[in-house]
């Protein structure tokens, strides 16, 4: 068995143990992924040209695609959760929604917005949002992150705020457009797929979007809509997958549907879904966007974006950040007669020194071997601080950080020096065999296009 299949039986035994508990869950079977890989392929071979896919072909959308969304794919957005509550009842909300929270981005608490606005300015954020909870429910807070936002960041920095509605009112919008706001986006599933609170936006709101999971047992109602939806000035239709969390399992699991595994299990029939609205969208030539936003996507794309994100701020001298936001250093023994020995380096790292990517590059016929390590930055706010941790001031806010270990070094021998030089220089479509070289193509590149289920 080759690493990449090692690593997917891993998936599969890790979500078992996860949701062992719950043994009317369907996960899917060798059988059925082969006929509903069929059925997902005769729905991507009937889309016209006019369906495009970006991000390694994990994103397929029509017609347009919000600028927001093109910069979650490129890495350059920020999600601040202005509260933890939430005032709707969604059967497949992935997380709790019932605590007044600080307002938080990537795990970091942000109570000034001004701090998080140097936060936005450091890291050179292009876009950001506000989400939840419902940020309707601490309308007065947001207004004023917004306010604070566009006052001391780019003009050109592309914001927006998710809502399920509940909440909206023309004077909120017309505060929220008048502060400097680009987008909303409405949950409509969370309002039975009313569309009384969508409508208070039009006309005050430059680009108003609906962006909900697909959900299966809705296709027909979703086909109804869409109509509607572009007569009330929406523009674009972001559909998300539905995935199993401990959070939602006892609710979700009630609808009968199959699970696929991965990193956290998606649902099947809310891809096929996704796609059977884009179909239909393409084939009736109408003009909203639609874009499916799924796991494998948000997975790869959110995560190495952030990733790269913080990385490029404090990577040093003869370290390298990778595709997918890791920091590469590449260590060479001080005496060739060393021998290769990983827990050696990490002991006495001082029988090393760490060479640059362009050093291993053009003098790798020298070195008998090399130790390649992985580390991704985690932030942490100042109440966080540990001994060992480094330090990131951003304009007198500081934030302790560490190199988090993703895996253990990697001792390549002279022998696989041709094979791994070959993976830094592909786009990564390649999957190594060798669990080695596996190791090192996950921490180097994003996995490009769709999975088979399994």
């Amino acid at each position: 068995m080759n690493a990449y299949h090692s690593f997917l039986n891993e998936l599969i035994n890790e979500n078992h143990s996860t949701f062992r508990k719950f043994e009317n869950l369907k996960w899917i079977n060798p059988y059925q992924a082969i006929e509903y890989e069929e059925e997902r392929d005769e729905l991507i071979h009937s889309f016209s040209e006019k369906v495009k896919y970006e991000f390694k072909d994990t994103k397929p959308w029509i017609n347009q695609i919000s600028k927001g969304c093109r910069l979650c794919g490129e890495g350059e957005w920020s999600c601040l959760f202005i509260t933890g509550r939430c005032n709707a009842n969604c059967f497949y909300c992935p997380a709790p929604q019932d605590s007044d929270d600080l307002p938080t981005a990537q795990k970091l608490e942000f109570e000034d917005p001004r701090i998080y606005a140097d936060f936005i300015n450091h890291f050179g954020f292009k876009g950001c949002s506000f989400s939840g909870g419902e940020p309707l429910l601490a309308f007065d807070r947001a207004l004023h992150f917004l306010k604070t936002i566009r006052e001391n960041c780019s003009p050109e920095l592309y914001i927006w705020m998710y809502t399920n509605g509940i909440l909206a009112s023309e004077d909120k919008f017309k505060a929220l457009a008048d502060a400097g706001i680009n987008e909303v986006r409405f949950d409509i599933g969370a309002t039975n797929y009313n569309l009384k609170g969508l409508k208070k936006a039009g006309g005050i709101i430059p680009n108003i979007t609906v962006e909900i999971p697909a959900v299966p047992e809705e296709l027909d109602r979703m086909k109804e809509l869409i109509p509607q939806l572009w007569e009330a000035g929406v523009t674009n239709l972001n559909l998300h997958q539905l995935r199993l969390t401990q959070h939602n399992v006892q609710k979700i699991a009630d609808h009968g549907y199959t699970y696929l595994h991965g990193e956290q299990p998606a649902i099947l029939e809310s891809e096929l879904a996704a796609l059977d609205i884009i179909r239909f969208v393409d084939e009736n030539n109408l003009g909203i966007g639609v874009n499916y936003c799924n796991f494998q996507y948000k997975n790869r794309f959110q995560k190495a974006g952030y990733r790269s994100k913080v990385a490029s701020r404090v990577f040093s001298e003869n370290e390298t950040v990778t595709e997918n936001g890791f920091i590469r250093k590449i260590h060479v023994p001080v005496d060739p007669s060393v021998k290769p020995d990983a827990n050696g380096f990490i002991e006495t790292p001082g029988l090393f020194r760490t060479i640059s990517a362009d050093d291993f590059l053009k003098n790798h016929q020298q070195y008998s071997y090399a130790v390649i390590e992985y580390s991704g930055i985690i932030l942490h706010n100042q109440k966080n601080k540990q001994p060992l941790f480094e330090l990131l001031n951003i304009n007198n806010e500081v934030y302790p950080f560490e190199r988090g270990k993703p895996c253990n070094p990697i001792i390549l021998k002279k022998e696989q020096f041709p094979r791994f030089i070959a993976l830094l220089k592909e786009k990564g479509e390649n999957i190594p065999d060798e669990p080695d070289l596996f190791t090192l193509w996950k921490h180097e590149k994003i996995e490009f296009g769709r999975r088979n289920y399994f």
